[in-house]
């Protein structure tokens, strides 16, 4: 209401709206725009579902930061659904958590493998990633171990696993042999 008032080309006054609609936030569901602080549910993901075909994939934190006029705050997702990633897949979002992620990560990386005929470096699942934004992210899949040192490699081996039980043979050197 304030940005609304302090706008040079308004020439009308915010009560007036209100007196108009009844309500500031009815008169922003009537312009088509989010209330920030008295949203429902559906209209939260339906800003969610929005936001995902506008960039072509499921939206990420970083995503509702850069288009904060057209989502609200990921704290307004976190206080309705518990998080952001619960909204997401309220929203119908396919959002892997827990081992369904670290699964999902291995799936990926046996088929980069097997597209590169080695076992993915760090920078090779980068490329991958934008050429493909439904992987995870290079960084998603390195914070899965705790290991400080040598996550990437803890990764590799249990790509390398995967592939042994397919019957793929991996070369010391990461490549595959048939």
């Amino acid at each position: 209401m304030r940005e609304f008032s302090e706008d040079a080309e308004t020439t009308i006054h915010p009560q007036t709206v209100i007196e108009r609609f009844g309500s500031w936030n009815r008169a922003k569901r009537a312009a088509g725009l989010v209330p920030r602080r008295f949203a429902t549910k559906e209209e939260l993901l339906s800003c969610l579902r929005a936001l995902g075909e506008r960039i072509g994939r499921t939206p990420a934190a970083k995503d509702v930061d850069a288009h904060r006029g057209l989502v609200p705050s990921k704290s307004l997702y976190w206080h309705t659904f518990g998080s952001l990633t619960n909204a997401l897949r309220e929203a119908g979002f396919d959002v892997p958590v827990g081992e369904e992620r670290l699964e999902r990560a291995i799936e990926q990386g046996e088929e980069l493998a097997r597209e590169l005929g080695r076992l993915p470096r760090f920078a090779d699942w980068s490329l991958a990633r934008k050429a493909d934004p439904r992987l995870l992210s290079e960084w998603q899949v390195y914070r899965m171990f705790d290991a400080r040192r040598g996550a990437w490699s803890t990764f590799q081996f249990l790509v390398r696993d995967r592939l042994l039980e397919r019957g793929i043979l991996v070369a010391s050197d990461g490549t595959l042999r048939d």
